[in-house]
């Protein structure tokens, strides 16, 4: 046939788009302009879009790609950092090569061996939190094996899964991992600094909140340029006065944490 097929490479999670063309494309814009707002309005993204695209690749990398400078929301600058750049080069190297592939598929046919490998990557997640990370240390117990995970040199998080899972994954120090906690999982509370103590406890302040009839929707800024999304009733993020910017403590169980490797 001979056609060149462009391929369309895009992570997703939750229905929301993680990574993808537009994405990298308000990267560049970042890179180009100093600034979110410009760069939104140059990618034709809203500034509520840019945002939700900036938070969730801050938390799908190891470190993040964007860093705003003094001003931040209210209309400072932001610059791409060095991870950023990496993460706009290996997208455009990956999407060309994806590009090569799809054109020997439209050739050639797939096997269906070929055809599971296709669908297993372009799977969608139904988790608004999800953190690349690392594996520090495995505990092995007789049912179940405690793992420690680094998602950012400030945060640690911890996931409980059975042996046979820890096993069929390869779980051991320095392995990479996705972590996935499912939004209303995540409980929110004042904070205190006292309660700070156990697993899974996040200092962070509310960045945004969004009311529904029912439920509330608040992203949560926990630092290192991550967030955590929690959905909660609305009746209880107005008694505990869970308003942008008050300081929260997120929280939820290791055995909540979802973890999956290639």
């Amino acid at each position: 046939m001979g056609d060149k097929i462009d391929a369309y490479l895009a992570l997703r999670s939750g229905g929301r788009l993680l990574v993808g063309r537009d994405r990298i494309k308000l990267l560049e814009a970042v890179a180009e302009h100093g600034s979110i707002t410009k760069a939104a309005k140059a990618a034709g993204f809203s500034y509520k879009t840019a945002w939700d695209a900036v938070d969730a690749i801050n938390n799908l990398l190891p470190s993040p790609a964007f860093v705003t400078k003094a001003g931040g929301r209210a209309g400072g600058g932001a610059m791409v950092t060095e991870e950023g750049r990496r993460l706009i080069e290996v997208f455009h190297r990956l999407e060309e090569r994806m590009s090569r592939i799809s054109s020997a598929i439209a050739q050639e046919g797939l096997s269906g061996e070929d055809k599971f490998l296709l669908w297993s990557v372009g799977v969608k997640i139904s988790t608004r939190n999800v953190f690349q990370a690392e594996v520090i240390e495995v505990r092995k117990w007789p049912v179940d094996v405690e793992v420690t995970l680094r998602v950012s040199e400030e945060t640690l998080l911890h996931a409980v899964v059975t042996n046979e899972a820890a096993e069929e994954l390869e779980l051991k120090p320095g392995r990479k991992a996705l972590a996935l906690v499912k939004s209303s999982f995540v409980r929110l509370a004042p904070f205190d600094e006292a309660s700070l103590s156990g697993r899974n406890r996040f200092h962070g302040a509310v960045r945004r909140r969004t009311d529904a009839e029912r439920n509330s929707e608040l992203i949560v800024d926990i630092g290192a340029g991550k967030t955590m999304t929690a959905v909660i009733a609305r009746q209880t993020a107005e008694d505990l006065d869970l308003k942008e910017g008050a300081k929260v403590i997120a929280s939820f169980s290791p055995t909540d944490v979802i973890l999956a490797a290639d």
